[in-house]
């Protein structure tokens, strides 16, 4: 190796070692810590808590809780990434074209992203009021009486979904319109002197130029998707009766009541569901070509 190898492969280590810093800070350390004391039982700051193995495992395995609870995680996470990849999709095809004003309609766009998810969740909790909320307003002036929309598993269910779509689909829009704004415009003109329709050019060349930067954007929000927490507890707290209840949430949940084992054995049993979609993406979804 020449001395200028030597050089550059120094100053890669060193630009990288403040973020392998900050891996093994916040990231390893606290999921070796979560994983170390979900084998334990009792764990409190003074001594005398228990070693029990995989024991809190096999218990929250055993836990119809959990599963229910995960199966709201993943239908969640279809649903609402299905929806914000349409729209975020239709959104960035729009906000690609020549239209008038398109500065202030991209600006206008990306404004439920720069909401904290707190305050958006408390807005939408206050729009779907069953007594004064916009929404019941509305279809009260339409002659179509008022909605629960927390009664309900399946209105509460959706009733989240649709908030946290509001709040995320402009993520996926400014990812797409990126991908959209590197395809070269030459193949779209060569398609329309072939005669090609807006179809034809949408099916051949759009999606097809499109799919690597799709992937990534679906990728990053599903996996975000899986460890939702923060809309579902402000909008529903889980309810009705646990109907909307993440298992993120059911981990926070068993925190507070102290059986820091379970909620730490649930937290990594979601860490493992994300990293094991992470990987299959990364194998089979084209994930590198994506980020190129």
């Amino acid at each position: 190796m020449g001395r200028i190898e030597y050089r550059e492969e120094k100053l890669a280590y060193g630009m990288l070692s403040p973020m392998l810093a900050f891996v093994v800070l916040f990231i390893i350390i606290p999921v070796l810590g979560t994983f170390w004391i979900s084998l334990h039982r009792d764990v409190t700051f003074i001594p005398g808590f228990k070693f029990v193995g995989l024991r809190n495992y096999v218990t929250v395995l055993e836990k119809p809780e959990f599963w229910h609870s995960f199966f709201v995680t993943v239908a969640f996470s279809v649903v609402s990434v299905s929806l914000e990849t349409i729209l975020g999709l239709v959104f960035a095809l729009i906000l690609n074209e020549e239209i008038k004003g398109r500065g202030i309609l991209r600006a206008v766009v990306l404004i439920p992203w720069a909401v904290p998810t707190i305050i958006s969740a408390r807005t939408w909790q206050l729009m779907y009021n069953y007594s004064y909320g916009l929404f019941n307003w509305i279809f009260s002036h339409l002659g179509l009486g008022t909605v629960n929309w927390f009664g309900t598993p399946i209105s509460a269910f959706f009733a989240v979904v649709f908030a946290d779509v509001w709040k995320t689909t402009p993520f996926m829009t400014l990812l797409l319109l990126a991908g959209l704004q590197a395809i070269p415009k030459d193949a779209y003109e060569a398609a329309i002197i072939d005669g090609a329709t807006m179809f034809q050019r949408f099916w051949h060349i759009t999606l097809p130029l499109l799919r690597p930067v799709l992937i990534v954007a679906v990728t990053l929000r599903t996996i975000d998707a899986l460890r939702v927490f923060d809309i579902i507890y402000v909008l529903t707290g889980g309810g009705p009766g646990g109907a909307t209840t993440s298992v993120s949430l059911l981990a926070f949940n068993y925190y507070n009541l102290g059986d820091y084992g379970v909620g730490s054995a649930i937290s990594i049993l979601t860490f493992l569901t994300v990293l094991s979609f992470t990987i299959v993406y990364l194998k089979i979804g084209k994930f590198q070509e994506g980020l190129k």
